[in-house]
């Protein structure tokens, strides 16, 4: 019974976690030269050695654990061992985190599209989405939700609630809302594709913001259309462009790709570097730059990771942008997700990856080339000294300018633009700011006043100083 066991441990082993990966090691055999039969056999013969010893204490755990465990549960959590061992972002996906995984890097997932917070103990809608199920149902800002298919959600986190809110499209759900002293009632919603927008924009007097949340599907169309719209408003007295990439965790490669290429004409991307040396790749601009070679400013900080990383270094490497802000999180590794039918996916590290100049970023991130800390701005009262014109018999200015009192400009320097690193062309929702959460049927963050983006303000004045010198040159 013991060994028959073992086997069948090692057989369920060997079918989940051995059957994906084997591709890549097969492929770099096929290349070399052929491996010595005595070396193969004594590897095998340790290899099986080592998954004895796994049958062994899998046996020994379903049947004298505390408590009893399925067989599932054992196998996928040794299965996620082996795998978080190796790195901090390798490891194994489950059926319904594979699926999760997959919505956020579509760019949109099944709900009822609405941002939703907490309120003593129930979710209060912050604001529906426009043409998703709430809105047409008739879902209102300040409703408060208060049982999910007739279960109260007293005692219920927040994402515990959400998590409810999604499913399958076409799925039905059934809501209780409370509005205002009214009665409760209940509102029957079928699940639609919520689209999530991972780019934002607003204009900035003449300079053109765009913020880029996380890098999905939808990123690359994103910022085009961002782009459109910040020169269809401004038109020539567009002088610039931010892009701000702070608290960016990053997502798919091909997506920080186009977004380099989108202002760049020419050059390399970046490279990706992996286990053999002939499986290097190199990606390379292709030309046309959306921004016309107008300034541009990249506002990176600790939170800019991964794909925000690859954008930044290229930018800087190609000197096409000016970073500011504060050293990026230095994840410089690229993660296959390999499908296990039935089972789920692993997420596998296989490539290191470099900026164009050759530059790994792994441990140390990328260095902006001004840095400038978050900081809250505070003016300081200041008593009015003696000026020229306060001093007994002064000239005066022979065409009465900058004279205090008599129309010159002694006036109060402009306060810089308020806001976060992530608002929008319109009044930022709360909560929508958070990297990798998405806009809608999910969490918001309390109503708070926004205070003045220190980084921002530094970024815009930078973008119209360099305008100025331009035009002086061009004079």
């Amino acid at each position: 019974m013991k060994k028959h066991l073992n086997a069948v441990a090692i057989g369920a082993l060997m079918g989940l976690a051995f059957v994906g990966g084997h591709t890549l090691t097969f492929q770099g055999w096929a290349q070399d030269k052929a491996p010595d039969k005595a070396a193969t056999s004594s590897d095998a013969t340790d290899t099986y050695k080592q998954l004895d010893l796994f049958g062994e204490v899998f046996e020994r755990v379903r049947a004298e654990y505390v408590e009893q465990v399925s067989d599932k549960q054992l196998i996928e959590s040794a299965i996620n061992g082996m795998l978080t061992s190796l790195d901090p972002h390798s490891n194994f996906l489950n059926s319904d985190e594979f699926q999760d995984m997959q919505s956020q890097t579509r760019g949109s997932f099944g709900g009822l599209g609405i941002e939703v917070t907490m309120e003593n103990g129930v979710v209060k809608v912050v604001s529906p989405i426009d043409d998703t199920p709430a809105a047409r149902a008739g879902v209102q800002a300040g409703d408060l939700i208060i049982a999910i298919d007739g279960k109260p959600i007293v005692n219920m986190s927040l994402n515990e609630a959400v998590d409810k809110m999604r499913g399958p499209v076409g799925s039905n759900i059934v809501i209780t809302v409370r509005r205002g002293d009214a009665e409760p009632f209940d509102l029957t919603l079928a699940r639609a594709t919520i689209p999530v927008e991972s780019v934002r924009w607003r204009t900035e007097g003449d300079i053109g913001y765009i913020r880029i949340t996380s890098f999905t599907e939808r990123t690359e169309d994103g910022l085009k259309r961002g782009i459109a719209d910040i020169k269809k408003k401004l038109g020539d007295k567009l002088q610039g462009y931010v892009l701000d990439l702070r608290n960016d965790p990053g997502g798919l490669l091909d997506q920080a790709i186009a977004v380099s290429d989108a202002f760049l004409d020419k050059g390399e991307i970046v490279s990706t570097r992996s286990r053999k040396a002939d499986q290097a790749q190199r990606y390379n601009a292709t030309p046309g730059d959306l921004a016309d070679g107008l300034p541009l400013v990249v506002l990176i900080n600790g939170g800019s990771a991964s794909a925000s990383e690859i954008v930044a270094g290229a930018l800087q490497d190609h000197h096409r942008a000016v970073l500011m802000g504060t050293q990026s999180f230095g994840k410089g590794s690229v993660q296959t997700i390999i499908p296990l039918p039935g089972h789920g996916a692993m997420r596998l590290t296989t490539a290191r990856y470099y900026t164009p100049s050759g530059r790994s970023i792994q441990q140390l991130g990328i260095t902006p080339d001004i840095e400038v800390q978050q900081a809250r701005i505070e003016e300081i009262a200041q008593m009015r000294g003696y000026r020229e014109a306060d001093l007994k018999g002064a000239l005066n200015n022979d065409n009465k300018q900058n004279v205090p009192g008599e129309g010159g400009t002694d006036q109060k320097a402009p306060t810089p633009p308020p806001g976060g690193g992530a608002q929008t062309d319109k009044p930022a929702t709360p909560g929508q700011d958070k990297a990798a959460s998405p806009p809608s049927d999910g969490a918001a963050d309390a109503n708070k006043p926004a205070d003045v983006d220190y980084q921002l303000s530094r970024a815009l004045d930078l973008l119209r100083g360099l305008a100025l010198f331009q035009k002086g040159q061009a004079g």
